[in-house]
């Protein structure tokens, strides 16, 4: 199980790269599979689509108890929205096959070095996304980490499904964190098209975001120094 992070081999950790190297068989959401490709020539590669998980992880383990090398990649890391939960259950099933975890980089790290340095403190990583989740349990979550002042970090922030919910998010955070909080988009990381633009929170609400965008709300020191998004540590002393 490997997550290669945005999805370009710069990106991907060393351990990811070579799993993949060694693996005899690739396979994973047709996405993602299609961003290794053509780095890794000569497997096999097996895909599924979305919401085919299960199906996904069942074909994995029946790939390995076949005397092959299958490594399941998701972008990111695997265990932050990932597959490493389902393909450690699924697993209890084939006592006999070998498990390994490879970290990966995910979209709050490699979005933050894009805007700066947003997430020098203490944050929270929040899907908007509600098929697992009820919505008032995640804005239940928007609420508190918003009164707690954390940096927050929000992941799959719209579809086609969902067009509103970023706005719905903001209004929910606006009760407890100021219109004035900085706040930064981070579109295709690391991919063809990278875009980020740095806003106030109040602007975020009308803000052109997608499943691929991920969005990053300050604290209350959360400040923009010139094109970059900053969180200081604390120090009495910082300027």
């Amino acid at each position: 199980m490997a997550g290669i992070g945005p999805g370009g081999l710069p990106q991907m950790t060393m351990e990811a790269a070579e799993a993949l190297k060694q693996a005899d068989v690739i396979i994973g959401y047709t996405v993602y599979v299609d961003l290794v490709r053509d780095l890794f020539p000569g497997k096999e590669y097996i895909t599924t689509p979305m919401r085919k998980e299960e199906e996904r992880c069942v074909l994995a383990f029946q790939k390995a108890s076949e005397g092959r090398t299958t490594v399941m990649v998701c972008s990111g890391d695997a265990g932050v929205y990932g597959m490493a939960g389902l393909i450690l259950r699924t697993g209890m099933d084939y006592p006999d096959t070998e498990i390994r975890v490879i970290p990966g980089v995910t979209a709050a790290l490699a979005g933050a070095a894009v805007l700066g340095a947003p997430l020098m403190h203490d944050f929270c990583v929040i899907s908007l996304s509600d098929l697992m989740t009820p919505w008032e349990k995640i804005e239940k979550r928007l609420l508190m980490a918003s009164e707690a002042d954390f940096v927050i970090v929000l992941y799959n922030p719209a579809s086609s499904r969902r067009k509103d919910y970023l706005l719905k998010a903001c209004e929910c955070m606006l009760k407890a964190k100021d219109p004035g909080t900085v706040c930064g988009t981070v579109r295709n990381i690391s991919r063809q098209g990278e875009s980020f633009e740095i806003m106030t929170l109040e602007q975020l609400k009308q803000a052109s975001v997608d499943m691929f965008t991920t969005v990053f709300i300050g604290n209350s020191q959360t400040r923009r120094l010139g094109t970059h998004m900053v969180t200081p540590r604390g120090y009495r002393n910082e300027r």
